[in-house]
């Protein structure tokens, strides 16, 4: 109850203020830590919320780590109890800008500089990507991806299992954003 209402109050303190807000509850968040010759270590986020604010380019988006799924339920299990530590760090965000951002610009697939940060695991770190921004009649399809490191995060991967996970996690996005009114 008391992480729904957080999420909810960022969520509006967020949204004070933006004109025109375009937003998803069901963005895509996919991330990979494979290394050949072990078990693939990836999963996939399809609830993630987040809201583009199209006037200023200002973006939020919110995961709940807990929602990542994996092929195997024992390495869910361990992510979220013994990396992640989910219990103590529910969530995961991102609050940064898209730069010289405009829903007006006529092309149909355009690619922007996008800056923030990101916080996971209660640690905060810049991040700089490109994003590529696809304009789906009223709609607006975001994506990007981009690569962290768990040490950044002071996420701990024990030394038994260091081998078979990668010092790189990459991270794709992909949302789908509906202007909301």
């Amino acid at each position: 109850m008391k992480q729904t209402l957080l999420c909810a109050l960022f969520f509006i303190t967020l949204s004070q203020g933006f004109a025109q807000k375009y937003i998803t509850k069901t963005g895509m968040l996919d991330f990979e830590g494979s290394v050949e010759a072990f078990e693939p270590v990836k999963a996939t986020h399809s609830t993630t919320t987040a809201i583009l604010e199209t006037s200023t380019g200002k973006i939020a988006v919110l995961g709940l780590v807990k929602g990542f799924r994996f092929r195997n339920a024992l390495m869910e299990e361990h992510f979220n109890e013994n990396y992640m530590e989910s219990d103590t760090y529910p969530k995961a965000t991102f609050n940064g800008s898209i730069e010289d951002f405009s829903i007006t610009d006529s092309a149909l697939k355009k690619e922007y500089k996008m800056q923030g940060d990101l916080t996971i695991h209660g640690k905060t770190k810049r991040i700089d990507a490109l994003v590529t921004i696809i304009k789906n009649g009223d709609d607006i399809d975001l994506e990007t991806d981009f690569i962290v490191a768990p040490e950044d995060f002071d996420i701990e991967i024990p030394n038994l299992v260091k081998e078979k996970i990668s010092e790189n996690i990459r991270i794709a996005v992909r949302f789908h954003l509906v202007k909301r009114s």
